[in-house]
């Protein structure tokens, strides 16, 4: 079994939001990102979204994008982006799918998965900006990713390697200045819990040059968006 990541599809099959706007790399992005799933992913695999599945304002309109990624072989698992506005309670996603029979696809927040001896944690994030807002929303995303990680301790032990998912880069440019504020609060989780990788999305187009990718105080961190790979699936775990 092996493991595969993407952020951002950003789709739109019941919306018009094309993402054609954005550029022409994004032109038929949907179809781009079907020929290299098909071409990799098996039945047994896991892939990951890590954040801003669906342009979707409400849970009853993302059908026909979970009957996209529903198609596609393999095991899906969600994580919340900034952009998921439909996202609601954990059970009451859960029921909609079984009520639509989409039957691959879990959730990951405030919990935990493993795959392969490997422990998934993660939570959507936040920006880095210096309002009495962002701090709250920050304080919150600091709350659930600590969850996600104790979750996984609890049932899975303390021994097995975790890897963190999230949506909002976890540090930003400012930490790597030395500027120490809330810019590493994230960071500062994982190394308490001894996690070595993350995988983060969000930044699309122009904003490519602000990721921060490499080993940074002994975590590996790297950027997935859907633009920045292609739209071709990363593989993190190969088995």
């Amino acid at each position: 079994m092996s493991i595969y990541i993407i952020g951002d599809l950003h789709l739109s099959f019941s919306q018009d939001k094309p993402m054609s706007i954005f550029g022409p790399n994004w032109e038929e992005h949907t179809e781009k990102i079907k020929k290299d799933w098909k071409l990799k992913v098996n039945n047994e695999d896991t892939v990951i979204l890590a954040g801003d599945f669906s342009w979707a304002t409400y849970i009853e309109d993302t059908y026909e994008d979970f009957s996209y990624i529903n198609s596609l072989p393999g095991k899906k698992i969600i994580l919340k982006g900034n952009h998921d506005y439909w996202w609601t309670t954990l059970s009451s996603m859960k029921r909609y799918l079984e009520e639509k029979d989409i039957n691959n696809v879990d959730f990951l927040y405030n919990n935990s998965f493993e795959i392969e001896g490997k422990i998934i944690v993660g939570t959507r994030g936040w920006a880095f900006t210096d309002t009495e807002n962002s701090q709250k929303m920050l304080n919150r995303e600091m709350a659930r990713l600590e969850l996600s990680i104790k979750n996984a301790i609890q049932k899975y032990g303390d021994e097995k390697e975790i890897i963190a998912i999230m949506h909002y880069p976890p540090i930003s440019n400012s930490y790597m200045k030395n500027e120490y504020t809330y810019n590493s609060v994230f960071l500062d989780i994982m190394k308490k819990y001894n996690i070595k990788k993350c995988f983060y999305g969000h930044l699309h187009g122009s904003s490519h040059k602000d990721a921060i990718e490499g080993n940074i105080d002994g975590i590996e961190f790297k950027l997935i968006s859907a633009d920045y790979l292609d739209f071709k699936l990363c593989k993190i775990i190969d088995k």
